[in-house]
């Protein structure tokens, strides 16, 4: 029998917070409970640290140079399978509560029924350009604003939606407790939050009133202190024009936090509907990408140090031992993972994903592949690429220097060993790897060719009248409730549970 499939998925999560679940010290009762039932992997990280392609990979178990989901304004390819696809054809009903941020006229990707419209825009204003090296669009770039801003809100955009998504996601538990369709199902429920602004609600706010946790564990460094990416990610926050004191960084992580509690409060209330209905289903709890918050100096993502690139990853299931995996893994894996869980055929599956099903590594299976991530968005001016194997991660570009760290002796990645001799043993590795993987050349060709295409369509379809690809919920009001095409006695029977 075919197992339901509950997804959550957060915005900007680091994983740094989970080495083993939530930190202790994080209020979050939800998810420590799910811990404790769930395979929990310590170094999981994100194809690409950027909501779209980081979730377009997610969803397709492949690479932003597959999937051609460069930016956050690239069209996801209506003719790329997903996991949604890959269950549907098994027979699942597939939904959607919350953000994926798809972008270009396919709202659905295989998801049956979306419950809530988009957090962002479908289309291509937010196209970055490499012909325009060091040019910052204010509109929709980040900026430092988030930090300076921090603190307290009872209502903000973001808080409105993932109420929303909350929302319908509760109803959508308690619909399909009804028994209506018979076939399994897969519902994702994707919130924004702890994305910035970093502003939470007061209830959650006071309860990192004594934090221990506020500063970051590595100070902000000077300006030419960073590498040439991080530099750019400062000036793409345009990060002159702030003046960050320290209260505004105790402020902008304690919202963070509590942001957290605030998703787990969410959580929590789906998760005690799915139980009051008695109903099953393999829960994975997974972010897109992770947050800086500080560390260095830097905020918010687009990087591959730790606290940008690793995610939170948490698999419950019957099949499976609760047990913590350090071995490293990446969100493409999550795809293939699905199939395996729901009986689809893996040698099929292998020609549309680059990730592997988690299950055997589950199981105590050793990985030998490595993790690869990509980056190819704002604050980039060329590909970036990182490879991470065993216990180390290495990086590169074709316009800035190497880098190689050792995780296990440097956590906190201080320590270029690119520059060293005594490790050009790995460095080769590490190229070979790369050059076997990548042409950074013709990936850097084929940004480009995105790019300006893009900038061409955005410009022209502004010009006259102008049809939106956000997605409108359909809400079929004549379906819901009581109506004249309908037996009174039967919908009250059929909208009931526990039935008599």
């Amino acid at each position: 029998m075919k197992p339901n499939i509950l997804i959550f998925m957060v915005d900007q999560l680091t994983g740094t917070l989970f080495p083993d679940g939530p930190a202790d010290w994080l209020h979050t009762p939800n998810l420590k409970k799910l811990a404790a039932r769930s395979v929990r992997f310590k170094n999981c990280y994100t194809a690409s640290p950027l909501c779209a392609p980081g979730r377009a990979s997610f969803m397709s178990g492949q690479l932003p140079s597959l999937t051609g989901v460069y930016d956050n304004a690239a069209e996801f390819p209506s003719s790329l399978p997903t996991y949604a696809h890959h269950l549907r054809r098994l027979g699942y009903q597939t939904a959607l509560s919350g953000k994926m941020h798809f972008v270009g006229p396919d709202q659905l990707h295989g998801f049956e029924e979306r419950l809530t419209t988009d957090i962002y825009p479908p289309d291509f204003g937010w196209t970055p350009d490499y012909r325009k090296p060091g040019e910052r669009i204010d509109w929709w770039y980040h900026n430092m604003g988030s930090i300076t801003n921090s603190g307290t809100a009872e209502i903000t955009n973001q808080l409105e939606y993932d109420d929303e998504v909350a929302y319908e996601a509760n109803r959508k538990i308690y619909d399909l407790s009804r028994g209506h369709d018979e076939r399994p199902w897969c519902l994702t429920v994707s919130f924004t939050h702890p994305h910035d602004p970093y502003l939470a609600r007061k209830k959650y706010w006071d309860l990192y009133e004594n934090c221990g946790h506020l500063l970051p564990e590595v100070s902000a460094l000077s300006y030419m202190e960073h590498d040439p990416h991080s530099k750019r990610i400062l000036d793409a926050s345009d990060w002159k024009k702030f003046n960050i004191s320290e209260e505004n960084i105790k402020n902008s992580r304690r919202a963070y936090f509590a942001n957290i509690s605030y998703i787990d409060d969410k959580i929590g209330e789906i998760l005690d509907a799915l139980q009051k209905t008695n109903q099953e289903a393999v829960i994975i709890f997974v972010s897109d990408h992770g947050d800086m918050l500080g560390e260095r100096g830097l905020w918010f993502k687009m990087s591959f140090f730790e606290n940008s690139s690793r995610v939170p990853l948490m698999i419950s299931s019957t099949v499976l031992e609760p047990k913590l995996v350090a071995e490293p893994v990446s969100t493409i894996d999550v795809c293939p993972t699905l199939c395996d869980l729901s009986g689809c055929d893996m040698d099929k599956l292998a020609r549309w994903t680059e990730g592997e099903s988690l299950l055997p590594l589950s199981n105590g299976s050793i990985r030998t592949n490595p993790v690869l991530m990509e980056y190819a968005a704002e604050a980039s001016y060329a590909p970036l690429i990182s490879i991470r194997l065993g216990p180390f991660k290495y990086n590169r570009c074709d316009i800035d220097p190497e880098q190689l760290f050792d995780l296990e002796s440097d956590p906190k990645e201080l320590y270029n060993l690119a520059t060293l001799q005594n490790f050009s043993k790995e460095l080769s590795e590490f190229r070979k790897i790369s050059d076997a993987k990548w042409d950074l050349a013709s990936f850097d060709k084929e940004v480009r060719k995105s790019q300006a295409q893009r900038c061409i369509v955005y410009e022209s379809l502004r010009n006259g009248e102008y049809y939106p690809w956000d997605f409108q919920p359909l809400k079929k009001a004549s379906e819901r409730f009581m109506r004249n095409h309908m037996d009174l006695n039967e919908v009250e029977e059929r909208q009931r549970f526990p039935r008599k």
